[in-house]
């Protein structure tokens, strides 16, 4: 008779898998919860990009607000991109171009860019071409290097004088005193 020896033991264990995100992530969160609109900020992006943790708009629409609320001009910028996307919130171009405005008001080039664009495509806004050039203007002389290239193509459609009057709005440009 032959004998079967059975080998039956456990396999290894697997090592636990880190949470999503792991400790840099547990990280940001912690200085979020406390307040810190440099990680709500933070934690917004990784949210709606889905980096390092899943992708959830709604979750980074409220961690940009938390953080937009306390004047964060990124975060300003990031949940009015939500709203013109109508993601993580409700379509709403009048509150795109509202939180657009206020990061814009603290000189914040991207959303110059975003002024642009809603001005050159009317959105929130009536269309106005010469509007739209003065806000990329000064996204670009602010450092947002693709609203060079926005403003060089609208100029395209522009008539030399529409152009002249938005390179003056520009210079003359000054954030509203809050």
């Amino acid at each position: 008779m032959s004998s079967l020896v059975s080998s039956c033991t456990a396999p290894p264990p697997t090592p636990p898998q880190p949470l999503i995100g792991g400790p840099a992530v547990s990280e940001i969160l912690k200085r979020a919860q406390t307040g810190n609109p440099d990680a709500q900020n933070q934690l917004g992006l990784l949210y709606s990009e889905g980096r390092s943790l899943p992708q959830n708009y709604f979750e980074a629409k409220d961690w940009f607000k938390k953080a937009a609320d306390q004047g964060h001009a990124d975060a300003q910028v990031n949940l009015g991109t939500l709203y013109s996307l109508g993601q993580g919130a409700p379509f709403s171009d009048p509150m795109a171009l509202y939180w657009f405005q206020k990061a814009a008001e603290q000189r914040n080039a991207l959303a110059f860019a975003k002024l642009g664009m809603m001005y050159e495509r009317g959105r929130g806004v009536p269309q106005n071409l010469i509007e739209a050039h003065m806000w990329y203007n000064l996204s670009s002389a602010y450092g947002e290097k693709r609203a060079a290239e926005a403003r060089n193509a609208l100029a395209t459609q522009m008539t030399a004088e529409q152009i002249a009057e938005a390179e003056a709005r520009a210079k003359k440009w000054i954030p509203k005193r809050r």
